[in-house]
Parts: structure tokens; C-alpha cells; sequence
């Protein structure tokens, strides 16, 4: 059954209103060109979509066309959604004010999320972004525990402020490896596909919890104290990492024994997305609870919203400083009255059941096409939160680059948007409206099908004529060594050879129509 915000995806475009149009797309590029910094990028900068209007889990651009959203995890309950936009709206027409007011929305959405969460994590902060929750989430750590250290994981991004590009390895690590800051400690990825600790481990969760046990025991050596271990519930731009289970119990461990806490950034994964239940922590066990958790993207469908919840402990610590705190549009009566109709959405759809069960029938499909595709390594995921690891070799397991990126390309070329992430950039990422429907993987994991198998074609093509070539010219080969033999009339010769430049040291390069991606990294 599908819910409100879904469409068929093979069905044939909806009539609707076209969206007004101010600039046509040249335009459009050559004003962003002009007047936006140079560092923000466009997906797609080769040929970047205009976007002007979206549906439920679907985008359409200045022409009408539709694409299918594989990507979208802000527009979390749908793109555009009208229970959504009518709460907004009808908040806006009565009051918008900041939140030294007494106002019902406030109260209310803190209620609402903290039954939620754990009993002991009841008090909130709203901010604006998921960048605002993270720098506050590490003033509240700072100011409860009286240290400054901080221990993220490898590959981890926790947003865009200086006090997070500090600490995100994802980031700081573009600038070099002295890019780290002294009071940073990275802890390796707990990746049981590529990490030190893989899947044939033992105990992999305690294995790479020990890391992080080495990095307090070497930090108290040098006279350093840790104020908290911060990490992506799940890790995205990582890769798409799930934690072993029993990883985070084992470091809160070790952190709280040190005088940290645990920062659980639930940003990215948060609100019903992995299905089996609201929070990606909760994954862990019943018995891990964060001392810290923050959340941003989907709390707003959108709209710029974010929160912080911690423990009446670490929130009287904080005020303890005598420093008050105060957010000009944090937990504004529209930004909660939209707070509380997502929840509301999430809770009558059945979002997050759709996402257990859509999720479950994604990775399905899925693992199918790793059966069939040398090129995928590994499928994980949980819910609506699904990595596709794409590999040149499942033994080495080395990452494919330049097919993970012309995957994404082709894809938008037969209008699905996905992305490709991780450290390598061979990740194919999907983490799509929570409204995705079993059809719309089905027509997404399809289209995925269809360009592997021509890229492994052209691919054994290739193939055959390295090795025709390569038996043509052992036959040169052979025939020169025979003539010269003879017509010296000696026993010894000197061997004439046939270069084969295609043989060997020629970049890869994939070319299907008219569109070509080359194994170097091509940023989308």
C-alpha cells in the first residue's frame, strides 16, 4: 500500500502546475558561476540538473522531466509534503517569534522527541543545522567534563564550522596530514569490510574498541584528558560503515572511565530511517545510551532545524559556567510546529516500518546483482540506509572508482539520482526519502543491473583484444627469433619484440554513447 508521498516510478509523469522558471539553465549556471563561491559545489558539475520542483520521492527539472530520488535523506518524509507545508503555514500566519516566549509548539516537540530516546536523555537545544548541534554537543562535553581532547573516527564528518572541520577526518585530512589539530586522537573506522578487523574476526567490536583504549592510555601519558569519543551512528560519508554490535558499549566504557562522554551524531541516520528503530545507536543494544545525542537533516523535512539532547547532569554542568545560552531562531514556534508534523507523518504512514520493510527488499535485490556483478564487494545497510561497495577485485577488494562513478552518471543519464561516497569514492549510496516505495528500488536496483552488465561487456571485450593482440605479437615474437636464428646461422640471437601499448600502462576508460568516465576521480 503506498502512502501519501508515493508515486509509481514507472508510471508516466503527473500533470501539475510547471514551476515558474526565472532564468533559463545557462543562465542559471552563469549567475552561480558569477556570484557563489567556487568551493560549493554542483552534483553532476559536468551537466548539473536544474531542480525547480519535487514530490514525495521525486525531483523535476525546468523541462518537466522526473528523477527518481535515491539520495534525498533531508526531505525525509517526502519531498514537498503538503501536511508538512500546511503546518508550517498556518504557524507563520498566527506568530514566529524566538523561544524567550513562553509558546505550546516548544514544549511540546521536546516532549515528543525525548519519549523517544532513553529516560535519562530528557533535556533539549535547539539549534538551526546539524553543524549548530554538533559545536554545541562539544561545548556541552567541554564545559561537563573540565577537558578539551576529542577522539573521532577515521573517514568521519561531522560538519562545516571550524570546531567540526577539526575534527573530521573526512575534511582535515584534505589538507594534509598536519591538518590534524594536537587535542584531535583518531580512532580507525570500525569497517568489517575493509578495516583491520573484518568479518572473519572474532570479535571485532572489541577489537576495535581497544584502539580506542590505547589512544586514552597514550593521551594520559602525555597529560592530555579526553572530553569525549563522537561518532556517526552510522557512518556515511565513511562509507556506509555499521558498527559492529557491542562497539559502542565497549567504548563508552572506556570513555566514561576516562571522565568522557559519548557523543552519538544521529544527523544523518536518525528519525525511523534504519527501520528497526527511531535512533541508529539503538541498533547497538538496549543497553548503550549516549550521554549526547544530536540530530539535524531529516527533523525539519527541510526546513533548517536541529537539536542537541543530553542528561540533566552534563545540561546543569553547562549552565554552571554562568553563561547563558541563547539561539535567536532555534526552536521557533514554525520550526517546531514542523517539528511536530514529521513526527506526526513518520508515526501515521508507518515511515519507519516502510523503511524496515522497503529496506529489507532493497538489499534483497541487491545481494541478487552481487551474485550476478563481479564488480560489487559487499552490500550493508540497515532500513533505508544501504551501501553498495563496488570493487576490480573481491579478493584484494580493490576499491572501483571510476565504475562507482560511472555508475551514478548513467544513472542520471536515465534519471535516478544516487551518489557515490567513502574514502575512495566507490560507495554507492542510497539513503532516499522515507516514502521510497518496493517499486521504486525495484526500478532503481534495474537500471543498476543493466549498467554493469555493459560495463563488465565492454570490459571482456577489452579483454579479448589485449589477448589477441598479446598472442599476435608472441607469434612476431616467435617467427623474428626463428629467422634471425637461421639467417645468422648462430646459436644465440637478439630477440626483436612488438610493443603493445594497449597491453600495458593505458588508463582505464569506460564508453558507452557518448559519455565517457575515466578511472580518474571525478567529483559529483
Amino acid at each position: 500500500m503506498q502512502t501519501d508521498c508515493q508515486a509509481s516510478a514507472a508510471e508516466s509523469k503527473p500533470e501539475f502546475t510547471m514551476a515558474t522558471e526565472i532564468f533559463n539553465k545557462d543562465t542559471t549556471l552563469e549567475l552561480r558561476k558569477k556570484h557563489i563561491g567556487p568551493s560549493c559545489k554542483v552534483f553532476f558539475a559536468k551537466d548539473p540538473i536544474k531542480i525547480i520542483r519535487a514530490k514525495g520521492q521525486y525531483m523535476y527539472n525546468e523541462k518537466g522531466e522526473r528523477y527518481l530520488d535515491c539520495i534525498n535523506n533531508v526531505a525525509h518524509v517526502g519531498h514537498s509534503h503538503p501536511y508538512v507545508v500546511n503546518a508550517a503555514v498556518k504557524q507563520m500566519e498566527l506568530l514566529n517569534t524566538n523561544s524567550r516566549f513562553l509558546h505550546d509548539n516548544l514544549v511540546q516537540y521536546a516532549q515528543r522527541l525525548t519519549a523517544t530516546l532513553p529516560e535519562q536523555l530528557s533535556i533539549c537545544y535547539f539549534v538551526n543545522s546539524g553543524s549548530e548541534a554538533n559545536d554545541l554537543a562539544l561545548r556541552l562535553a567541554r564545559q561537563h567534563t573540565g577537558n578539551e581532547d576529542i577522539i573521532t573516527l577515521n573517514h568521519a564528518y561531522h560538519g562545516h564550522v571550524s570546531s567540526l572541520i577539526d575534527i573530521s577526518p573526512y575534511k582535515f585530512l584534505q589538507l594534509g596530514k598536519s591538518a590534524k589539530k594536537d587535542f584531535v586522537h583518531v580512532a580507525s573506522s570500525p569497517d568489517t569490510y575493509r578495516g583491520q578487523f573484518r568479518e572473519d574476526h572474532p570479535d571485532p567490536a572489541t577489537a576495535y574498541a581497544s584502539e580506542v583504549k590505547d589512544i586514552l592510555q597514550e593521551t594520559r601519558k602525555k597529560g592530555r584528558k579526553i572530553a569525549a569519543f563522537i561518532a556517526e551512528s552510522l557512518q556515511s560519508c565513511g562509507g556506509q560503515i555499521i558498527p559492529p554490535a557491542g562497539y559502542f558499549q565497549k567504548v563508552a566504557q572506556h570513555v566514561r572511565k576516562a571522565g568522557g562522554v559519548f557523543i552519538a551524531d544521529e544527523v544523518q541516520v536518525g528519525f525511523g530511517r534504519v527501520g528497526k528503530h527511531f535512533w541508529a545507536f539503538q541498533l547497538q543494544g538496549e543497553d548503550f545510551t549516549p550521554d549526547i545525542v544530536t540530530m539535524g537533516k531529516p527533523i525539519g523535512n527541510g526546513h533548517p532545524l536541529s537539536c542537541v539532547i543530553t542528561t540533566k547532569e552534563i545540561a546543569e554542568s553547562f549552565m554552571s559556567s554562568g553563561m547563558e545560552y541563547f539561539n535567536t531562531f532555534g526552536g521557533n514556534p514554525v520550526s517546531c510546529a514542523i517539528g511536530n508534523a514529521v513526527l506526526d507523518v513518520i508515526e501515521k504512514q508507518d515511515l519507519q516500518g516502510n523503511a524496515d520493510k522497503v529496506g529489507n527488499y532493497l538489499i534483497q535485490l541487491l545481494n541478487e546483482q552481487k551474485e550476478k556483478h563481479p564488480l560489487i564487494g559487499d552490500i550493508r545497510g540497515v532500513g533505508l540506509f544501504v551501501g553498495v561497495d563496488m570493487v576490480t577485485d573481491r579478493v584484494k577488494r580493490t576499491p572501483a572508482t571510476a565504475e562507482a562513478q560511472h555508475v551514478i552518471y548513467k544513472l542520471k543519464e536515465q534519471n535516478v539520482l544516487l551518489s557515490a561516497d567513502g574514502p575512495h569514492r566507490n560507495i554507492l549510496k542510497f539513503k532516499p526519502p522515507m516514502c521510497f516505495s518496493e517499486e521504486d528500488a525495484k526500478f532503481a536496483v534495474d537500471k543498476i543491473d543493466a549498467i554493469l552488465t555493459a560495463i563488465e561487456k565492454a570490459a571482456m571485450v577489452k579483454t579479448e583484444n589485449v589477448e589477441s593482440n598479446a598472442a599476435e605479437n608472441g607469434t612476431c615474437k616467435r617467427k623474428m627469433a626463428y629467422a634471425n636464428e637461421h639467417s645468422s646461422g648462430e646459436s644465440g640471437h637478439h630477440e626483436h619484440t612488438h610493443e603493445n601499448g594497449a597491453a600495458c600502462g593505458q588508463e582505464i576508460m569506460y564508453s558507452h554513447d557518448s559519455h565517457k568516465v575515466s578511472c580518474k576521480r571525478i567529483r559529483t
